[in-house]
């Protein structure tokens, strides 16, 4: 049996952009464990734009098939942490 897709939208309280995406990072690591997470697609909004979505990790492909682990916009090159 296949099983389909789902986003789960979680409100929360943050002071900005920057601290929402933190939030977000926060909740990834903690359900880690969890296969059927998919850590690279999150992404944050402000409750009144939903349809604007700001991205969470840095969303390039790596060698092997991997994504990059750092956080959308770092700074240098990518790769590890």
């Amino acid at each position: 049996m296949s099983r389909e897709r789902f986003v789960v939208h979680l409100p929360v309280r943050a002071a900005d952009l920057d601290g929402a995406r933190g939030f977000a990072r926060a909740i990834c690591r903690a359900l880690g464990f969890l296969a059927d997470v998919e850590r690279a697609g999150t992404t944050v909004s402000w409750e009144d734009e939903q349809s604007v979505r700001h991205w969470v990790w840095c969303d390039r492909v790596l060698d092997g098939g991997r994504r990059c682990p750092r956080a959308a916009d770092h700074d240098g090159d990518c790769g590890g942490r």
